[in-house]
């Protein structure tokens, strides 16, 4: 299996009809459990083998108006935390087995400096 990270973000104001770059900002903090599992193809029963889990947190600045290759700059944390191997597995609850997954499930928010927050993308599910 390969399930890589890819995330991606807008330069302008998702809620606006300008063109002009306003991004300043990226932060992310996001956890995730994995499971590696073995499946019994003849009972369909599932066996955890493994349970890791691991944080990504991120904060990016991000000045538009510099030339390409220089426009983001990352702040903190410089280094990750190591994805933990847990000791004793978890058993994977149903709702992970079934939709919506975690990518259908995120929304994309837009949290202006005043004002209220806006649903520019709501969930799929």
């Amino acid at each position: 299996m390969n399930d890589n990270f890819y995330p991606s973000v807008t330069w302008g104001v998702p809620v606006s009809d300008s063109n002009i770059p306003q991004l300043s900002s990226i932060r992310r903090d996001q956890s995730f459990t994995t499971w590696l599992v073995a499946i019994n193809q003849a009972t369909a029963e599932t066996l955890v083998l493994q349970t890791i889990r691991w944080r990504m947190q991120l904060h990016i600045e991000v000045d538009p108006d510099r030339p390409l290759g220089q426009r983001a700059t990352l702040k903190e944390p410089v280094a990750q935390e190591q994805p933990h191997v847990l000791v004793k597995n978890e058993s994977i609850p149903p709702n992970a087995m079934v939709k919506p997954n975690a990518n259908d499930a995120q929304v994309l928010m837009w949290r202006p400096k005043s004002g209220d927050p806006i649903v520019v993308i709501p969930p799929k599910y």
